[in-house]
């Protein structure tokens, strides 16, 4: 399940594009289905079925009129998972010279979600 959803940034190229971070409460969740929906200029990212976890963000009036015309935003996820993508605590200081050096795995995800107005 999502144990909290955060919206970095809103921006517009071709498309109305958020930058969403997403904490889940075990390595091995897979239930995450994002809905999006707008209220006044208010965009809100919220999981299916989950009343708790939401998050929102205050839109121009530019990105609100490229939201209105196409009815659809571009999410890019970051996943993470409380513990696993925390803070290293022995980090390898010089990535290319260590013999078995490794970074954790950033998953991230791209869709693109209608928008209920």
């Amino acid at each position: 399940m999502v144990k909290s959803i955060e919206i970095k940034k809103a921006s517009v190229r071709n498309r109305l594009i958020v930058d969403v971070d997403v904490w889940m409460n075990h390595p091995d969740d897979f239930d995450f289905s994002p809905r999006a929906s707008v209220d006044g200029n208010n965009l809100s990212i919220r999981n299916e079925g989950d009343e708790g976890p939401a998050s929102s963000i205050e839109l121009d009036s530019d990105q609100m009129n490229v939201a209105e015309r196409d009815r659809m935003v571009e999410l890019r996820v970051k996943f993470a998972v409380e513990g696993m993508h925390g803070v290293l605590t022995h980090k390898t200081k010089n990535t290319r010279i260590a013999p078995n050096a490794k970074k954790l795995a950033e998953p991230r995800w791209k869709t693109v979600l209608p928008l209920s107005l």
